[in-house]
């Protein structure tokens, strides 16, 4: 007897994505945003943040010395980049490009630049993958980092876990067994271990401005930071953790978890178990305000859909309204691809922090 064709909607019904998304229900997440004036606000970011921070396992402080190493210096006729190596972890250290405009009185309003995807922190400090010096913007990076030194910013732009220098060697793995990705294996031994990538690209993060406090040549009371695509993901999350960043432009990733991050295939370093009980990005929007925030997004971003986009911001000014700054939730919502704009994005963090 031939087996019966179900009807698509049985089908559906016995797709386990149909039964979890039925859980999904940002509105009734318990740390969702719901404050109605100043001081509530106030009070949930508190609450808010500290929970956070234990999600992302940055609860406990961490004193391991920075022992910053300089390992080169390259003039580059309008400004100077430097490498640095600095400790972030008992195990952990970071390469750090220091980009600085020649000419200009210290200190300087800073600008942390935090690439995306691609083959590492080279792309956004006008180098090609082999180290070859290159004087011209390519790829959809665009060289920002080096833009914003042009704007007259202190510059740091670190390797973010998992890319460039930072890259898990598979060598001990047969030929033929298939090495996953860094950010995928990273991924899912942080997850094994009750942690997260975010968390790992944050405390990252928050140890690069300890050493900017440090230097003579930052002002990091004049601190902003800004990045694409994953270097989104890290400017979002690590302006909500650290309110030493004074105003973010976030490129290629602002829009909603449910329409992007959970609707597609995306890099397993974008997620967070349990982040569901924070709602969705525009509540967590509320650990950023009333500070300076700008998004920038593609009309054709296949993987941040722009109504998505448009959407959140929507939603995010309504945040932004409970602190009177509705004015302070900026877009750039242009014409193109994945891919940084810039045609708002310096002179934004230039009023912003200058």
């Amino acid at each position: 007897m031939a087996s019966k064709i179900l009807d698509n909607r049985t089908l559906k019904r016995l797709q386990p994505a149909t039964s979890l998304w039925k859980q999904y229900d940002p509105a009734a997440a318990p740390r969702a945003f719901k404050a109605e004036n100043p001081s509530q606000a106030r009070r949930w970011q508190k609450t808010t943040r500290r929970a956070l921070a234990k999600h992302l396992g940055l609860e406990a402080g961490d004193e391991t010395d920075l022992a910053p190493r300089k390992v080169e210096e390259i003039d580059k006729g309008d400004y100077t980049r430097q490498k640095i190596i600095l400790r972030t972890g008992p195990h952990a250290q970071m390469p750090v490009y220091i980009l600085l405009p020649k000419g200009a009185d210290g200190p300087l309003p800073t600008v942390v630049a935090f690439h995306g995807h691609g083959y590492g922190v080279k792309d956004i400090v006008g180098l090609w993958e082999d180290g070859g010096e290159r004087d011209e913007p390519d790829g959809y990076h665009k060289d920002f980092g080096v833009a914003l030194c042009r704007a007259g910013f202190a510059v740091a732009a670190p390797e973010i876990s998992g890319f460039g220098e930072r890259q898990t060697d598979f060598s001990y793995l047969e030929r033929g067994q298939g090495a996953p990705s860094t950010c995928t294996h990273m991924a899912m031994l942080a997850f094994h271990l009750g942690s997260s990538v975010v968390g790992i690209r944050v405390r990252d993060g928050l140890r690069l401005v300890d050493y900017l406090e440090t230097r003579p040549e930052f002002d990091t009371s004049r601190l902003g930071a800004m990045g694409i695509s994953g270097g989104g993901m890290h400017t979002f999350f690590s302006t909500c953790m650290d309110e030493r960043i004074r105003a973010c432009v976030i490129s290629g990733y602002y829009s909603t978890f449910q329409h992007s991050i959970l609707a597609m295939s995306h890099c397993p370093c974008n997620f967070v178990p349990g982040l569901a009980e924070f709602g969705e990005m525009y509540d967590l929007v509320g650990l950023i305000a009333p500070r300076p925030l700008q998004v920038e997004a593609g009309t054709h971003d296949p993987i941040f859909p722009v109504a998505a986009v448009r959407s959140s911001l929507t939603k995010a000014r309504r945040v932004y309204d409970v602190f009177s700054a509705r004015q302070l939730v900026e877009a750039d919502i242009f014409s193109g691809r994945h891919q940084i704009s810039g045609a708002r994005a310096y002179d934004f963090l230039r009023e912003a922090i200058v």
